[in-house]
């Protein structure tokens, strides 16, 4: 299998982080490895602590990366693209990707409001929710993660294909 890439969008706290890793966990309990990059377009995330050595190297500037036995984080002070990140992540099957509505990919919506905003009706060939919907998209309810995940596997585009 080629690498795969898929999206979802959504309105804060609709549901995309939890249905994401449940469809990671799914993923991999079908053997597929995961990567899942996540869109903060506020620039909200805080992902150090305040005092920490890797804080007081992040604020001078600087590239930084800490690594341990079990884990590595690395920390730019530069905005990347889809790919140039997937790029640091090592090899994977399929890269979830949540938010990142300027990128065209395909994706699912992830709504728990019975009516839908157009911007994202616009760019989503699916939705996944708890309410239901008559839009001429199919809908899928948000807990029924196989046929989510089914669904995103037949109409993941080939990472190759993915436009920089």
């Amino acid at each position: 299998m080629s690498k795969k890439i898929f999206a979802f969008c959504g309105p804060s706290n609709s549901g995309k982080t939890t249905l994401i890793a449940k469809l990671s966990s799914h993923f991999q309990q079908m053997g597929l490895s995961v990567a899942i990059i996540k869109h903060d377009p506020k620039d909200k995330a805080r992902f150090d602590v305040e005092g920490k050595d890797s804080y007081k190297f992040f604020q001078t500037g600087a590239k930084v990366a800490v690594s341990s036995p079990k884990r590595t984080t690395v920390f730019l002070n530069e905005p990347n693209t889809i790919k140039q990140i997937a790029s640091k992540m090592g090899d994977f099957d399929i890269l979830l990707v949540e938010s990142f509505r300027n990128v065209v990919l395909p994706r699912i919506l992830v709504s728990q409001n019975a009516d839908i905003s157009k911007e994202y009706l616009d760019i989503a060939m699916a939705i996944a929710s708890s309410q239901k919907h008559d839009y001429d998209i199919p809908c899928f309810d948000i807990n029924d993660v196989e046929n989510i995940a089914n669904f995103a596997l037949q109409n993941a585009i080939d990472y190759d294909d993915l436009k920089d």
